[in-house]
């Protein structure tokens, strides 16, 4: 199963030309992927990565096949979505699908297209969209502490601790900030905000100012006043969606005018996916035959009896010994026979923690 992203953002403030730039800039194209039937506001994109090249020209490989991750364009919200305003339920149970917040901003001008702000302000669009997450989020966690207050009243130890995490999720969430910041301050809150309640501001987030062609060179003071303000909250990243969609349909000799024009060097997206990989913290294995090689992505931390599971079930259960490489020594050698005839490749047992870049191959028993 692979990890997803939610688009988040107020209504005109170009979510969808995000959307549809990224599933065009990365759009999957293997036809046998699960979710290669596109609904209209879920799409399937790459997560780019050389390693894949390098071993399927080491090993001669004409497949590859990467991992992904699923991108979903969610419903523009309104003010008093938490209660149900606009398409407040359905927009909020969308997020709790999702592992990872985008938050869209809109930081461009334009009198063509709306906007429900009457002004540019990423900030005050930004805190819209999160005192509705924080204000459903009190409510899911007044009505646990209902519950728990009465047991707590009839001394159960139990209840007593779970009282006290309530209560500091609540007061936090009355501060308006969200539960998400519990993970470096206080991980047990976190851990039972996020895995007891499912509360949607315990999911990591990231920001993403949607730029005008305007603000590429010369910024503007909203701008500035933003990132001072969030200070390192969350990952910012900087997108003027509009010219990167009409990059799209240019010759590569037209695309490097255009970059030169505007002063653009790596693509936003890539810092995007990067930013969504690293706060979810996953790590990437390498699987390959004679027909393709594979990206799985998995948890850092993971054993590799578990991630042999990723694979398949079976994997895990009847699994042996795993021969491992780790990427930076194989691409030393033409392939992974010469690195076996040096001694490079080496077996692991359950337990061994599977590190980015490992190539494994699973010995399986029966």
């Amino acid at each position: 199963m692979s990890f997803s992203c939610g688009l988040v953002g107020l209504t005109n403030v170009g979510k969808s030309t995000l959307f549809n730039v990224l599933i065009k800039k990365f759009q999957a194209e293997v036809a046998n992927y699960p979710f290669c039937t596109i609904e209209p506001n879920l799409g399937i994109i790459e997560i780019p990565d050389e390693r894949l090249e390098v071993i399927a020209k080491k090993e001669k490989i004409s497949k590859i096949v990467p991992s992904y991750l699923k991108l979903i364009d969610i419903a523009g919200l309104v003010r008093g979505a938490s209660k149900g305003e606009g398409l407040g339920n359905q927009f909020l149970a969308h997020i709790r699908e999702v592992d990872v917040i985008v938050f869209v901003l809109r930081a461009f001008e334009d009198p063509h297209i709306v906007n429900v702000l009457s002004k540019v302000d990423p900030l005050e669009e930004l805190e819209i969209l999160k005192l509705e997450l924080i204000l459903k989020d009190l409510e899911t966690v007044e009505k646990r502490l209902n519950r728990v207050l009465k047991l707590a009243k009839a001394c159960h130890s139990q209840a007593k601790e779970e009282l006290k995490l309530l209560e500091k999720i609540k007061n936090l969430l009355e501060s308006e900030k969200m539960s998400y910041l519990l993970l470096k301050e206080d991980p047990l809150a976190y851990e039972y905000a996020k895995k007891e309640l499912f509360l949607l501001t315990a999911k990591p987030f990231i920001y993403v100012l949607n730029m005008g062609e305007e603000n590429l060179k010369e910024e503007r003071k909203y701008i500035k006043l933003f990132e001072e303000r969030i200070k390192n909250e969350a990952p910012v990243i900087k997108i003027c969606s509009k010219l990167e969609y009409e990059l799209l349909s240019l010759s590569p000799e037209e695309v490097e005018e255009f970059k030169e024009l505007y002063c653009l060097q790596e693509s936003p997206f890539k810092k995007l996916i990067r930013a969504i990989i690293k706060l979810l913290d996953l790590i990437f294995f390498f699987t390959f035959n004679e027909e393709e090689v594979r990206a799985w992505q998995i948890k850092k931390g993971t054993p590799v009896v578990k991630a042999a599971g990723k694979i398949h079930s079976d994997f895990e259960k009847y699994f042996v010994v795993a021969e491992v490489i780790n990427f930076e020594r194989y691409k030393n050698f033409l392939n992974l026979s010469q690195a076996k005839e040096k001694g490079e490749v080496r077996l692991e047992g359950k337990s061994y923690i599977v590190e980015d870049g490992d190539i494994i191959y699973l010995r399986i028993g029966k």
